[in-house]
């Protein structure tokens, strides 16, 4: 939502010349397009290429949408041109502090309706810190990476599962992760979410054992703001009511997701403060997959 038409000479890229990444609902039998810009047009320097393998990873969670990741094997090799390039994965211990803008491209819907988008889409999104964001969706694991404005308004959507989101270090693109679910699209307060690469190179190394992608340390400069940020879901209130009487947090807030909790007594439904510097939040829990549409 709220991108616009992506250059195919900037998003170019597969993982390697016959394997490829994306989320974990991709039958056998469709056909990859790469280098492909227009849906309904003329796209002359596309490839095609049926798929011969899916691999998904095996502790994918239905409920969560933990481990939401698959590599696709490609029915014969990719000529790569300059149409058509390998993007480079973040490597295991890349790190991406709030506020870092990310870029995610797809087809999928481009506003609240249901129509998709004919040609290539791109837009550009700060990272949002997994305690922030599990402050939303009381689910976020370590595998997963988050990026949207908290105001909302722009956000992957419905038919763009699957792709990639990706950072520029110097000259290089590098994919920190894969669409993968949200809360409706480009909600405030909700980004979207998507699993994290760099928590899985030695999983696709187990499995593409040659001509293996290349995986490339990403690392964010300065203070993580997200580090400010508790979720009730992983720490206890008391401790929180404690810190906060001690001095050592100035100002706290505190998200629950609906159905509404009962906590020391406090149970609310809407934004109330509980002490000094501590605010309560309960919200809706529902979340939708950004499933893939044919």
């Amino acid at each position: 939502l709220a991108g616009q038409f992506a250059d195919v000479l900037q998003f170019l890229w597969g993982v390697s010349h016959q394997q490829s990444v994306g989320a974990d609902r991709c039958p056998l039998g469709f056909t990859v397009f790469l280098g492909r810009q227009d849906q309904g047009g003329s796209n002359p320097n596309e490839q095609s290429r049926t798929i011969s393998r899916i691999v998904c990873h095996p502790d994918y969670s239905g409920s969560t949408n933990d481990n939401d990741i698959c590599l696709l094997q490609l029915s014969s090799a990719v000529t790569f041109t300059d149409y058509i390039a390998p993007v480079c994965l973040a490597a295991d211990g890349s790190t991406f502090n709030s506020g870092i803008i990310n870029w995610v491209t797809g087809w999928g819907t481009t506003s609240p309706s249901p129509e998709s988008a004919d040609i290539l889409q791109e837009v550009d999104l700060p990272i949002v810190g997994n305690r922030e964001c599990d402050c939303s969706y009381g689910r976020i694991t370590n595998n997963m990476i988050c990026a949207g404005l908290s105001a909302g308004g722009k956000d992957s959507c419905q038919g763009d599962s699957g792709g990639p989101l990706v950072v520029k270090q110097g000259p290089q693109w590098v994919q920190s992760g894969v669409v993968s679910f949200g809360q409706g699209c480009a909600l405030p307060k909700f980004p979207g979410v998507y699993a994290r690469v760099s928590e899985y190179q030695a999983w696709i190394n187990g499995i593409i054992t040659t001509n293996q992608p290349g995986f490339v340390d990403f690392r964010s400069g300065g203070i993580n703001s997200d580090h400010n940020h508790v979720s009730i879901l992983s720490f206890s209130f008391y401790r929180i009511l404690h810190l906060t009487n001690r001095g050592d947090i100035s100002h706290l807030t505190i998200i629950i997701p609906y159905p509404l909790l009962s906590l020391n007594g406090y149970s609310h439904s809407s934004s109330t403060h509980l002490s000094s510097g501590v605010q309560l939040i309960c919200m809706n829990q529902s979340v939708q997959k950004r499933m893939y549409q044919s």
